[in-house]
């Protein structure tokens, strides 16, 4: 785009403006299905082929994966985008360049260039269908990185792989780094099921990069279909890096990453450089997973949604978390399975405080506090808004010489983040 129209785009859009679009899109769901999305990038110009790109899919670690592949590219000095969701506290933490969230003007030009799309091609579609709001992110991440000039870009998919508005990219990388049981509804009652939905965007001739801790089932499926495509799989090695992303998971992550980006480096006729990979080890941090906000008490949040990722924090917990008494925060999404939730996080808790992501599908936090009840757990409070049930948590802490964990759902810590960064700035300006 040029430097003319730029500018008059996000003064017609201000970041303002565009939260308050996306927001609005929120009301109408998720609908499953790429002929919208194909032809929302046809009306954009098909900006998803102005540059090659990666596809990271899986239960969990798509957004650590995400982040790491595209640290490595760019510390090999390759100009690389990648785009992310969900986002604690803005939508435009969704799209990085170059490891940082892109510029607001730049974000509000590309939201800006997707709507006018949208608008035409809803004109076509049948009176009760429209773009959803994940199709109107991914179109203009898209568009917007075209207009960036990456030389390549990692895409985390949302929900599943056939369906996922991600998947108009027609990526010849592929990336799986796991496959637990998670909406079922959309993409099939078990893990067989749900790793189709997930392989089924394995290109013809392509590459599948695994992870080293996929299920054999899983394993089985990929070997069978990357057979019938013409495909190749390649699988993570075997490494302990030094990560600024603590826990040990981060590893299997890094070394998920590292595969991928070898792959597309190799593509592109260059070969890894050890220095270049210590260096984004070194330099990447995930927000929102084992992340120490406060010392006062020592304060954690991890965005750990499901029973899978709620073991792997608890694996990794005493990394961040000394033994001792400790105050858990929890919210949960009602599509997870919270019983398996507490049935690891309770253990290790000496007090919880069930809150309420703000989500429409938030599990009520009464009905946590009655599961954990049935889990033999008493030592509890409620209290739906979770900036309070984080003070309450935080209150009990310093009185009892304990830590806080708050976790459960990632909407849940961009919620706590957001009323933490609002303290600190009236704070500031005091």
């Amino acid at each position: 785009m040029s430097g003319e129209r730029r500018p008059q785009e996000s003064a017609r859009w201000s970041e303002a403006r565009v939260e308050e679009r996306l927001r609005s899109l929120e009301l109408f769901g998720m609908r499953f299905g790429l002929e919208r999305m194909r032809r929302l990038m046809t009306a954009l110009g098909s900006p998803q082929l102005a540059f090659p790109a990666i596809q990271v899919l899986g239960t969990n670690g798509k957004s650590s994966t995400t982040r790491m592949a595209a640290a490595i590219l760019s510390a090999h000095g390759l100009r690389t985008g990648a785009y992310l969701s969900p986002h604690l506290v803005s939508y435009r933490e969704r799209l990085l360049i170059d490891g940082r969230p892109i510029d607001a003007d730049s974000f509000a030009a590309g939201v800006a260039r997707a709507s006018r799309g949208a608008e035409r091609v809803e004109r076509t579609l049948a009176d009760d269908d429209r773009i959803t709001q994940f199709e109107l992110l991914t179109a203009a991440a898209l568009s917007e990185l075209a207009e960036q000039h990456v030389d390549v870009a990692v895409v985390e998919a949302g929900l599943g792989g056939r369906f996922d508005a991600t998947s108009v990219i027609d990526s010849p990388i592929s990336v799986l780094t796991n496959v637990g049981l998670e909406h079922q509804r959309w993409l099939g009652p078990t893990i067989a099921d749900i790793a189709g939905e997930k392989l089924a965007v394995l290109a013809p001739g392509g590459t599948l990069v695994l992870g080293r801790r996929v299920d054999p089932e899983v394993l089985v499926l990929a070997e069978r279909l990357a057979t019938e495509r013409g495909a190749r799989i390649v699988h993570a090695a075997e490494g302990s890096w030094r990560l600024a992303a603590a826990g040990a998971f981060q590893q299997d992550n890094f070394a998920l990453a590292l595969a991928a980006a070898d792959v597309q480096l190799a593509a592109l006729g260059r070969g890894l450089d050890e220095r270049a990979v210590a260096l984004a080890a070194a330099q990447t941090l995930v927000p929102g997973r084992l992340e120490i906000v406060s010392e006062d008490p020592l304060t954690v949040f991890d965005g750990a949604h499901n029973a899978d990722a709620t073991r792997a924090l608890l694996a990794s917990l005493d990394e961040v978390i000394p033994p001792g008494p400790l105050a858990l925060v929890i919210g949960v999404l009602d599509d997870k399975d919270a019983a398996a939730m507490l049935t690891t996080l309770l253990p290790r808790a000496s007090r919880a405080y069930f809150t309420a992501p703000p989500s429409t599908r938030a599990l009520p936090a009464a009905t946590l506090q009655s599961l954990a009840a049935q889990l033999g757990f008493a030592e509890s409070s409620v209290e739906p808004r979770p900036s309070r049930a984080l003070a309450a948590a935080q209150d009990w802490a310093r009185a009892n010489a304990a830590s806080v964990l708050a976790t459960g759902s990632v909407y849940l810590v961009g919620d706590l983040t957001a009323a933490r960064g609002e303290t600190q700035e009236k704070e500031a300006r005091k």
